[in-house]
């Protein structure tokens, strides 16, 4: 629920525009409350594009508060972040996000799926659960359309940390997630990407994407921080 007013919403998108035109290799995906995201809806460009926090699986109807997957593309959203580990928190199901994800790549949209722990065990369980999430979250999905999706992994216990999970580690998640999705949907896994979220700063994003193997970042506070987030940017796209 940040920021909190319209000003510093349009005031950050801005300023990230302008940078996202020098971009060669990287794309930029803003993604607002939903109060902002009208606003902004023209902030688009070649590689700026505007996304939503969540969005409800039913079309129309008596569900007071939730914003419907028909509703968003009117304002340019193509990117919905499903699955959020705080959303989770608040008691979403594996059954519930693949519905929204259904939903949201039928309307056209990319669906960001957010999977992740939220500790680890010294025998390895986390990847079994990690593992059932991203099934899970694709179960009964036509094969043709997975490629509308990318999974965003996000250590519970590294969100909102002070320090990433280090390279190494992610790089063994990266290719665990790929093995996961190449057994259930073969080729068509090599155009899935894969993000990885969690204490991603200036400091650590470029050797997070080098050696984590991964195709970018989900950032949450940092990008907050316009200079900061623009030196990101910056940095991911050096790579």
């Amino acid at each position: 629920m940040n920021p909190l007013t319209s000003e510093e919403a349009k005031r950050i998108a801005k300023d990230v525009k302008r940078v996202t035109g020098r971009l060669t290799r990287t794309q930029v995906v803003l993604c607002p409350p939903f109060i902002y995201i009208s606003s902004l809806s023209n902030v688009t460009s070649k590689n700026l594009f505007l996304g939503a926090q969540d969005a409800f699986y039913e079309e129309a109807g008596s569900f007071t508060g939730e914003v419907s997957f028909r509703e968003l593309p009117q304002f340019n959203v193509s990117f919905v972040i499903l699955g959020h580990s705080e959303r989770r928190k608040m008691g979403e199901t594996d059954a519930l996000i693949n519905k929204k994800v259904k939903a949201v790549i039928g309307q056209g949209m990319t669906a960001i799926i957010c999977v992740g722990e939220s500790s680890r065990d010294s025998h390895g369980n986390y990847f079994g659960f990690i593992k059932e999430q991203i099934l899970s979250s694709i179960r009964d999905i036509p094969k043709k359309s997975l490629s509308n999706i990318i999974i965003a992994y996000e250590p519970i216990w590294a969100v909102g940390a002070k320090e990433a999970m280090n390279a190494t580690d992610l790089l063994e998640i990266s290719i665990f997630i790929k093995k996961v999705l190449k057994d259930y949907c073969g080729d068509i896994s090599d155009d899935i990407r894969i993000l990885y979220g969690g204490a991603v700063d200036r400091v650590n994003a470029d050797v997070l994407v080098r050696d984590g193997n991964v195709s970018g970042l989900l950032i949450g506070r940092e990008s907050l921080k316009a200079k900061d987030f623009v030196e990101i940017i910056k940095l991911v796209d050096n790579i």
